[in-house]
């Protein structure tokens, strides 16, 4: 007596499987992805201290990881051989541009780019607007150069110590701004065709 295509189940069979039966209806199937994840610095707004030139620390004014800091900050004082002698370059230069005002246009122009080839050199060498311009008001060269934070944010890693040799390229700091962080999560390989961009984490 029953219709055509139904299946029917003993009432054994039911108990055993756990089988539970309801009415159909249209409704959302939701399922929850669960992944573990790292919160991790933006990669996009890390920022390294690492010289052009070669030097000492003489003085480390942040001297331990996990500091903040903000930007222009000192971090610390360094001396270099090379960078005094640039500097003194350049003050030369500078000084025989303005003893060689009355002679002829060629050879100010040849002291001229002189001067600003040196001033060049300091600025490949990342050396910041505030000690160039002490340079160029005070007119002697500083010893020691004041390295300061390119960004605000935390210090991540520090290898540097008071004393300590570096070479050029050498990282001597590295900063990370975590006015915004990454969340990087490993969603298993059975989860990955339930996850779409834009979706709500």
């Amino acid at each position: 007596d029953m219709p055509a295509g139904t299946v029917r189940i003993s009432l054994n069979k039911v108990q055993l499987l756990g089988v539970r039966s309801e009415p159909a209806e249209l409704r959302e199937l939701r399922r929850t992805v669960r992944a573990v994840g790292t919160i991790q610095a933006n990669e996009r707004l890390l920022y390294t201290v690492a010289p052009r030139f070669e030097g000492w620390i003489e003085k480390l004014y942040v001297n331990t990881t996990g500091q903040s800091v903000t930007r222009n900050q000192p971090l610390m004082e360094v001396y270099s051989p090379d960078l005094v002698t640039a500097q003194e370059e350049y003050l030369l230069a500078r000084r025989g541009a303005s003893n060689l005002q009355d002679s002829s246009p060629e050879a100010q122009a040849v002291v001229r780019r002189l001067a600003e080839d040196a001033l060049r050199r300091l600025r490949n060498w990342e050396i910041s607007d505030q000690e160039l311009e002490a340079l160029q008001r005070d007119g002697k060269p500083g010893r020691l150069l004041v390295y300061r934070s390119a960004a605000s944010g935390v210090v991540l890693q520090k290898p540097g110590i008071a004393g300590m040799r570096f070479m050029p390229g050498e990282v001597l700091f590295q900063i990370a701004d975590l006015s915004s962080v990454w969340v990087l999560v490993d969603v298993s390989e059975q989860d990955i065709g339930l996850v779409r961009p834009g979706q709500e984490v």
